[in-house]
């Protein structure tokens, strides 16, 4: 008995000492973003000024406004004209510049703190985050509170799947009845949407539309495999994610033209709201044309390290595929181009579409990865205007929580980014801009290059692996 109670003991001195070295790790962390903490840094404590001499991109149509004068007060867009006397307040000159909405990625994964400066940095002032933790909700809170620096977010619920899916960062469920209870749940929790996911039946899949629905949250849908394509027509669906599953799903991985204007029909008449999310597929194309040059890409540091080392599984995995199988390069390269032609098709029946990237996965770096993704679109046909809508104007109109932000108007947030050249002429702009603003407050290049290289810099490998195992174990 007394060896028992010694090793007893034991065990709870170790289990003490991992939980203490645990949350030593992640008070470190902390103490490391605190640059992101509103109240610690002056630059960001003002919201109200003047930007004076610059040309408006507003995006409510395709025209630029010339030689105007934005007044901000409190984080809000107050008034827009030619002129504006005000000798009270702090003044920004806009060079002659271009002033266009901050841009809106609606398909992200969000590992730490250090990716909101990174966001921001590429002129990302709002992200839908879709694999929800409780830390989420955490930041979320904290930015809406004013008390830390970073897009404005919103945030699934973990991914729903059915008991097929052994992916440990899944929540699988196994009835109907789990599936209403865990809509409840995630709804009391705070999260701001339902995730489904690719294996959930449809008895499961109808009860959780169904308790969507009577808890009022609504559905972000990574199409199932278990139901029909058609199925996430669904009008409580409020997007459809990924042009990848497109050709996974109703067109069984073939890449046949003749299946696909049913699918292009069905989201036309339903109104449905697409989300490609291109450049996370792009990304595999990357890997096998490129091999181990995409393991040292400048963007492949700016991806958070744990994360970083669980895609190296898919690197080896795709480049193992390449060995066994000669083809799989020019197939992995058509079914892109095959992914771009869709989206070309999408547009040209007046589907909406939205701007998604899935940043934070398989080396699709946080914010850097929207333009990338906008001068996809721009190759599926779109003209600039077009293209910058998805990551503006769209996204807007799909929760009325968003109506305050997409365009430059009085009284919208004053989400916005400066740039030395006009986005509907050159994209690529807004990649390099010379101020972003986040619910009205100013970040100048010097921040923007801080916040790229903190980002750059984190080595927190340790605190992520903590944060995923207590996600897994206890919270989702």
């Amino acid at each position: 008995m007394k060896y028992v109670k010694g090793i007893v003991f034991l065990v709870l001195i170790v289990v003490a000492i991992v939980f203490f070295s645990a949350w030593v790790i992640l008070k470190i962390e902390a103490s490391q973003t605190t640059y992101l903490n509103i109240e610690n840094n002056t630059d960001l404590q003002n919201n109200s000024y003047l930007i004076e001499n610059v040309h408006i991109v507003p995006m409510t149509h395709d025209t630029v406004l010339r030689n105007k004068t934005v007044l901000i007060e409190n984080g809000f867009i107050a008034t827009i004209s030619d002129t504006i006397a005000r000798d009270d307040i702090e003044v920004i000159d806009g060079k002659g510049w271009f002033l266009s909405p901050g841009l809106i990625d609606m398909h992200v994964h969000i590992w730490d703190r250090y990716e909101l400066g990174l966001y921001l940095a590429n002129g990302v002032t709002t992200i839908r985050n879709l694999l929800g933790m409780p830390m989420h909700l955490e930041i979320r809170d904290l930015i809406n509170a004013d008390q830390l620096i970073g897009p404005i977010l919103f945030t699934t619920s973990p991914q729903l799947t059915g008991a097929s899916d052994k992916s440990i960062e899944k929540k699988q469920v196994h009835s109907a009845e789990d599936a209403r209870e865990l809509v409840r749940k995630y709804k009391k929790q705070g999260y701001d949407y339902i995730k489904t996911y690719n294996r959930l039946p449809q008895d499961i899949f109808d009860a959780t539309i169904e308790q969507a629905i009577e808890s009022g949250i609504p559905i972000v849908a990574h199409p199932s495999f278990e139901v029909d394509y058609e199925y996430h027509f669904h009008p409580f669906i409020s997007t459809v994610e990924h042009t990848e599953d497109i050709v996974q799903q109703p067109l069984e991985y073939k890449l046949d033209s003749s299946k696909l204007p049913s699918i292009i029909q069905g989201y036309a008449s339903s109104h449905q709201t697409h989300c490609p999310t291109l450049t996370v597929f792009f990304n595999i194309t990357e890997i096998l044309n490129k091999e181990e040059e995409v393991l040292t890409s400048e963007q492949a540091f700016y991806m958070n390290p744990f994360i970083r080392q669980i895609y190296m599984g898919d690197y080896e995995i795709w480049l193992e595929r390449k060995a066994n199988d000669p083809t799989v390069t020019k197939r992995t390269n058509d079914q892109h181009l095959f992914h771009l032609d869709i989206v070309k098709k999408l547009h040209q029946a007046s589907v909406k579409i939205v701007c998604g990237t899935d940043a934070g996965v398989l080396n699709t770096a946080p914010g850097f990865s929207i333009h990338q993704e906008l001068a996809f679109y721009t190759m599926a046909g779109m003209n600039n205007y077009e293209a910058l809508k998805t990551a503006t104007v769209n996204p807007s109109t799909v929760y009325p929580e968003y109506n305050n932000f997409g365009t430059v108007e009085t009284g919208k947030y004053a989400n916005l980014i400066l740039s030395t050249k006009n986005p509907l002429d050159d994209l690529a702009t807004l990649s390099n801009p010379q101020y972003v603003f986040i619910k009205g407050r100013p970040i100048d290049e010097h921040l923007m290059e801080k916040y790229k290289q903190k980002a750059f810099d984190r080595k927190n490998y340790s605190s992520t692996l903590i944060r995923m195992v207590k996600y897994v174990l206890w919270e989702k």
